[in-house]
C-alpha cells in the first residue's frame, strides 16, 4: 500500500514541492504612484517613466518633480522598474550608474521604507513616487497603479 523512497528520491521530491510552494508566494504587489495632495497634476506611464529616469524635471503644472526611490532590494523598486520603466533595478542602476558619472544628471533619492516614502511626499508638493498599494494613506493622491 505504501511505497517506500530512498533518501534522494525524498530530497527530490521535497525540494520539488518546495520550489513549488515557493513560486506561488512570489506574486507581484500592487504598486501606487503617489504625489502630495495638493499636487493637480495627472500623469500617463510614460511621463511617470520619463520623471524617474530624469529625461522629464517639471509636472505639467510647471512645477518642478522631484522623484523618490524605494531603496535598493525593497520589493516595490523591483515591481516599479519592471512594471513602469520596463527595465530591470539593475538595468536602471546601471542607467544612473552612466548619467551620473558623465555629470548627465543625479539619481532620484532612495528613501528606506514606504512609510519615510508617504511623509516626504506629504511634506514635498513636487515629490513623487511609488509605495505598495496596502501602504497608502490619506497623506498622498495616488495618481496611477500599476
Amino acid at each position: 500500500m505504501f511505497k517506500h523512497y530512498n533518501k534522494k528520491q525524498f530530497s527530490i521530491m521535497f525540494t520539488s514541492m518546495l520550489v513549488g510552494m515557493l513560486s506561488i508566494h512570489s506574486v507581484s504587489a500592487e504598486i501606487a504612484v503617489i504625489v502630495n495632495s495638493a499636487n493637480g497634476s495627472a500623469l500617463d506611464k510614460n511621463s511617470i517613466e520619463r520623471i524617474f529616469m530624469g529625461k522629464m524635471k517639471k509636472f505639467p503644472n510647471g512645477q518642478v518633480a522631484l522623484p523618490m526611490n524605494a531603496s535598493k532590494g525593497m520589493n516595490s523598486r523591483d515591481e516599479f522598474n519592471k512594471a513602469v520603466i520596463g527595465r530591470s533595478s539593475s538595468q536602471v542602476n546601471a542607467y544612473w550608474s552612466k548619467l551620473v558619472f558623465t555629470g548627465k544628471g543625479s539619481m532620484p533619492n532612495e528613501l528606506s521604507s514606504d512609510a519615510e516614502i508617504i511623509a516626504t511626499i506629504s511634506s514635498n508638493q513636487g515629490a513623487i513616487g511609488y509605495i505598495n498599494s496596502s501602504s497608502v494613506t490619506d497623506a498622498v493622491k495616488v495618481i496611477a497603479k500599476f
